[in-house]
């Protein structure tokens, strides 16, 4: 599409110098400026001199401009090339975001700032008259999905081959070792393990489908954020122990949001699970419940000492399927969707959820709701 966009526009480009219509050599006309405001994409025009006359925000985030002037070494080059003999040059790019400079992000994810992220662009340059035109098709989008996309049909992938090996080792064992009953229980104790874990992951999946519709207030629906968060501690209280870790519980009493219990419950256990996860054996994971200054939300913080996310990876961790480095063997079984599902319920509640992580110091992630109308 952009191809033939930039055929038919140098074509008319060429026929408007010929008619005597060409603006001044030192100014884009109109016409290209119109055109080239209203493409889905990112463009730069350099003049005689290498200098950007214009350019979109954009150029600057993906750090490809700086100053008014390219620096990107390969994008100037070609600008260069084109300058020289003409035609239009395409290839593929990847820059880094400068810190300061990252996306607001997702609504209803909040992550630190300073984060330098990849940027994936698709490169064109032509010359037209006596500037070059550079266009940047960002499909950092699309690159990050195909690489969750295939990281997550192995891990599930996976999740479902190990059920029907455990069931096929039982059987194998019940056929030809019933003389072996300790054997056999302990192929039992897989089955029944990877059978919970599957059914984990369906569970997490049709709840992902299912928090999409946004929550409407009403009196039926008021629910204590702390007595929802209580339930959850209580539940995980000997999970928590049996990993050497101690589970704190504190906050206003008095707080209530509308909302739905089963999915404000889920978000609250994927928290607090992922802080006992990455939590070293006899820290702490605080989980408080208090409202925020401005006195219209409610928010939870659950705190732990464990291991961090590194920076680069925090603004991702929220997206389905994405699986940080930091796996040990208390958080190797996921498939990436605990975290989305907590997004997920923070938006169909009108809330949001943001991270602050520091490697090797632990993480607080917050989750903030209106209180209940």
């Amino acid at each position: 599409m952009v191809g033939a966009w930039w055929h038919r526009w140098s074509k008319d480009h060429r026929a408007s110098r010929q008619s005597g219509d060409e603006a001044d050599a030192d100014d884009l006309d109109d016409e290209t400026a119109s055109l080239l405001s209203m493409l889905p994409l990112c463009s730069i025009v350099v003049d005689a001199d290498d200098e950007v006359i214009r350019c979109n925000p954009q150029a600057y985030r993906f750090n490809v401009v700086r100053d008014d002037a390219i620096v990107d070494k390969a994008v100037l080059e070609a600008v260069d090339r084109v300058r020289r003999t003409g035609g239009k040059e395409t290839f593929d790019l990847t820059t880094h975001t400068a810190p300061g400079r990252s996306d607001d992000g997702d609504a209803g994810a909040g992550v630190a700032q300073g984060v330098s992220r990849p940027n994936w662009l698709k490169v064109s340059v032509g010359r037209v008259g006596g500037f070059v035109i550079v266009l940047l098709n960002d499909v950092s989008d699309a690159v990050r999905f195909a690489e969750t996309r295939d990281s997550f049909i192995t891990n599930v992938s996976e999740q479902l081959l190990r059920p029907t090996a455990a069931l096929e080792r039982l059987s194998f064992d019940i056929a030809n070792s019933a003389d072996d009953p300790a054997r056999i229980a302990e192929d039992a104790g897989e089955v029944r393990h990877t059978s919970r874990r599957l059914n984990r992951m369906v569970s997490d999946l049709l709840l992902l489908i299912k928090a999409q519709e946004p929550i409407v207030p009403s009196s039926a629906n008021r629910l204590s954020l702390l007595g929802q968060a209580r339930e959850v501690v209580d539940a995980l209280s000997a999970t928590a122990k049996g990993q050497g870790i101690k589970l704190a519980l504190g906050g206003d009493r008095e707080l209530t949001v509308n909302g739905d219990g089963d999915q404000i419950r889920v978000a609250l256990t994927k928290l607090v699970e992922n802080a006992i996860g990455y939590s070293n054996e006899g820290g702490t994971v605080n989980v408080a419940v208090a409202k925020t200054k401005d006195g219209a939300h409610a928010v939870v913080r659950v705190i732990d000492q464990g291991v961090g996310i590194p920076k680069a990876e925090q603004e991702r961790v929220f997206e389905r399927f994405y699986r940080g480095s930091q796996q040990n063997d208390r958080t190797a079984d996921g498939i990436g969707l605990g975290l989305a599902i907590v997004k997920h319920v923070a938006l169909t509640h009108h809330g949001t959820v943001a991270v602050w992580s520091m490697p090797g110091s632990g993480s607080t992630f917050t989750l903030t709701l209106p209180l209940a109308q």
